[in-house]
C-alpha cells in the first residue's frame, strides 16, 4: 500500500511530487486540474486512509453552505430593489437574521466536528476529575475518535470560506472541483499555511505551465527547508526527547539547554516544512501565503506572533478578534472606557476581552491539554502587559533620553523576547502542565553548570560534533534571514549570478543534506510537529 508520513518522506520527495510535476508538465491546461486534484486526494488518502471522508464531508458541506448563502443574498437584493424605501430596513434585518443563522450553522458544523474528534476525550477526562473532587459517583465514558491529519488546518479554511461568502468578500463557488482543490491542495493540506479562498483558489484553477524560473526557485526552497529539518530539527530530537521525558534526572542547566534546543527544533521543523510547502507550490506557479517572517528578530511578543505562523494569527485576527471587539457590547465598553480611562486604556478593555478569546482559542487549537491552555494564557499575559505598559515605556525613554531604535536597545528587546518565547515553548512541549511547572522550577532553583564542566551533557544524544553541525547550519540560516530582513530576495539575486555559482549553491545544499543529515542508525526523525495540531 502506498503510504506517507510527512513531506520529508521518500514517497513524497521521490515519488508523489516528481510524478505529479511530470504529468502536469506534459498535459494541457484542463487535465492539469485533474492531476492536481487527484494528487491531492491521493496524498490525503496515503496519510489518513478512509479518514479522507472527513475532508470530503467538509468540502461538500461548505460548497452547499456557500450556495445557500448566495441564494439568500440574491433574494435579499431582489426584495430590497422592489421594497419601498421605508420598508427596506425591516427587509434587510429579516434577511440578515437568515444569513447569520446559516453561517452560524456552518461554523458550528465544522468547529463542532473538530471539537468532537479532538477535544471530547480531554473534556470527558476533566469532567470525571471534577466528579471525583465533588465526591460524586458519576463517570463519563472517555470516547476515542480517529482524527485525520490536517483537520485543524482545513477546518479553519472551511470556516473562513463560509464567513467570506457571508460578508460578500467572495462569491460562492459553484464549481465543486475548484473548491475541492482549494480545500485539499496537497502541499499545504497537512501543516498549512491556512489559505483564504480569495488568495489561492483561482491561482490553483489557472494551472499555468511550469516555467523554468518557478521550478528552479521551488527546488531551491525545498532544499533549504530540507536542510533545516534533516540537519537541525532531526539532529536535536534525541536529546530533546531524552530530557523532556526524564527531566527529573537532570539539573536546571540541562533542562534550559533542552528548552532552547526545542525552540530551535520547532522553528527549523515548521519553517523548514513551510519552505518545502512553498517550494512545492511555486513549482506549479502557485504563491501560497508566507507563514514565517523571521520571528526571532521580533522586539516583543506581539510582534513575534505577527511573524510566527502568520496565517493562523491573521485567521484569529479576522474571525475572532475583530468580531468580538466590534460586537455591540464591546463597542459600548470601549465608549465607556474612553470617557473614564482615556484614549489609550479605554479601547484596551474591549481589546483585552477579544485578545483573551484569541489566545484561549490559539492554545486550544494547538492541542487538548491544560499545558496548551497555559501556553495561550502565557502569551496573552505578556501581550496584555506590553499594551498596558507602552505609555510608561515611552515616557521612561523620553525622560532618560533612550533612543529606542539604537542597536543596543533593539538587541536587548530581541534577546528578552527570545527568552520569553523559549519559556513559553517549555510548556508547549512538556508532557502536561505539571511537568512544565516542575521543569521550570528546576531551571530556576537547580541551575548548575556541572554537566557542562564535566562534559556529561554531551552524552545525552547530542555530542560535540552534533553541536558543531547544528551551530554552523544555524549560522547559514541566520545569515540568510539577516539578508532577507534587509530586503534582499536571495533566490532572485542568485538567479542573476553565473550558472556556476547557482550550481555551487545547489550542490552545496544537497551535499550538506546528504553528509550532515541526521538519518539512519542512531537518529530518531522528529514527527511532523504541527501536523499533530
Amino acid at each position: 500500500m502506498f503510504s506517507l508520513s510527512s513531506y520529508f518522506s521518500v514517497q513524497y520527495l521521490v515519488l508523489l511530487l516528481p510524478a505529479t510535476v511530470g504529468l502536469y508538465a506534459v498535459l494541457p491546461q484542463k487535465p492539469r486540474r485533474v492531476v492536481l486534484l487527484l494528487a491531492s486526494y491521493l496524498f490525503f488518502w496515503a496519510i489518513s486512509g478512509k479518514l479522507i471522508a472527513y475532508l470530503l464531508f467538509s468540502t461538500l458541506s461548505v460548497h452547499h453552505i456557500g450556495l445557500w448563502l448566495e441564494g439568500i443574498q440574491a433574494e435579499r437584493d431582489r426584495c430590497l430593489a422592489a421594497a419601498p424605501k421605508e420598508e427596506r430596513k425591516a427587509v434587510r434585518g429579516r434577511f440578515q437574521r437568515q444569513l447569520t443563522g446559516i453561517v452560524a450553522f456552518g461554523v458550528v458544523l465544522h468547529l463542532g466536528l473538530l471539537l468532537l474528534v479532538k477535544y471530547t476525550p480531554f473534556f470527558a477526562t476533566n469532567l470525571n476529575h471534577l466528579f471525583q473532587l465533588l465526591g460524586l459517583s458519576l463517570t463519563v465514558n472517555i470516547p476515542s475518535f480517529a482524527m485525520p491529519i490536517g483537520i485543524s488546518f482545513y477546518t479553519l479554511q472551511a470556516v473562513s470560506y463560509c464567513f467570506d461568502v457571508y460578508r460578500g468578500k467572495i462569491p460562492a463557488d459553484r464549481n465543486l472541483f475548484r473548491l475541492a482543490l482549494f480545500m485539499s491542495f496537497f502541499p499545504q493540506i497537512m501543516e498549512g499555511p491556512i489559505c483564504r479562498y480569495g488568495d489561492t483558489a483561482h491561482q490553483l484553477w489557472a494551472v499555468p505551465p511550469i516555467r523554468w524560473e518557478n521550478f528552479l526557485f521551488g527546488v531551491q526552497r525545498i532544499l533549504f527547508g530540507l536542510m533545516k529539518k534533516v540537519v537541525v530539527a532531526d539532529r536535536l530530537n534525541l536529546f530533546i526527547r531524552q530530557v523532556f521525558s526524564g527531566y527529573a534526572e537532570y539539573d536546571g542547566f540541562v533542562i534550559a539547554v533542552a528548552v532552547v534546543c526545542y525552540t530551535i527544533q520547532l522553528y527549523m521543523d515548521f519553517s523548514g516544512t513551510m519552505d518545502l510547502v512553498m517550494g512545492s507550490g511555486q513549482i506549479f506557479g502557485v504563491t501560497l501565503p508566507e507563514n514565517f517572517r523571521r520571528p526571532f528578530f521580533s522586539r516583543n511578543i506581539a510582534e513575534f506572533w505577527r511573524r510566527w505562523h502568520v496565517t493562523l494569527g491573521t485567521w484569529f485576527k479576522d474571525y475572532v478578534f475583530y468580531p468580538v471587539s466590534m460586537a455591540k457590547p464591546m463597542k459600548k465598553l470601549t465608549s465607556w472606557g474612553r470617557k473614564r480611562l482615556g484614549p489609550h486604556y479605554g479601547p484596551l478593555l474591549a481589546g483585552s476581552v477579544a485578545l483573551f478569546c484569541v489566545w484561549l482559542g490559539n492554545g486550544l487549537w494547538h492541542g487538548a491539554g491544560w499545558h496548551f491552555i497555559f501556553f495561550g494564557m502565557y502569551h496573552f499575559f505578556w501581550i496584555l502587559l506590553e499594551n498596558l505598559t507602552e505609555p510608561l515605556t515611552l515616557r521612561w525613554a523620553e525622560r532618560f533620553h533612550v533612543n529606542r531604535e539604537c542597536l543596543p536597545y533593539r538587541g536587548f528587546q530581541i534577546a528578552r523576547t527570545a527568552v520569553l518565547v523559549c519559556i513559553g515553548e517549555l510548556f508547549f512541549r512538556a508532557d502536561g502542565l505539571r511537568a512544565g511547572l516542575a521543569m521550570f522550577q528546576k531551571m530556576v532553583t537547580e541551575f548548575s553548570l556541572t554537566t557542562l564542566r564535566d562534559g556529561t551533557i554531551f552524552s545525552l544524544g547530542l555530542d560535540k560534533k552534533d553541536c558543531l553541525v547544528v551551530f554552523l547550519t544555524l549560522v547559514v540560516v541566520f545569515v540568510v534571514e539577516v539578508l532577507q530582513e534587509r530586503g534582499h530576495h536571495i533566490r532572485k539575486e542568485l538567479s542573476q549570478r553565473s550558472v556556476a555559482v547557482q550550481c555551487l549553491v545547489g550542490y552545496g545544499l544537497i551535499l550538506g543534506i546528504v553528509v550532515f543529515g541526521a538519518y539512519g542508525i542512531g537518529y530518531v526523525p522528529v514527527d511532523p510537529i504541527y501536523a499533530q495540531f
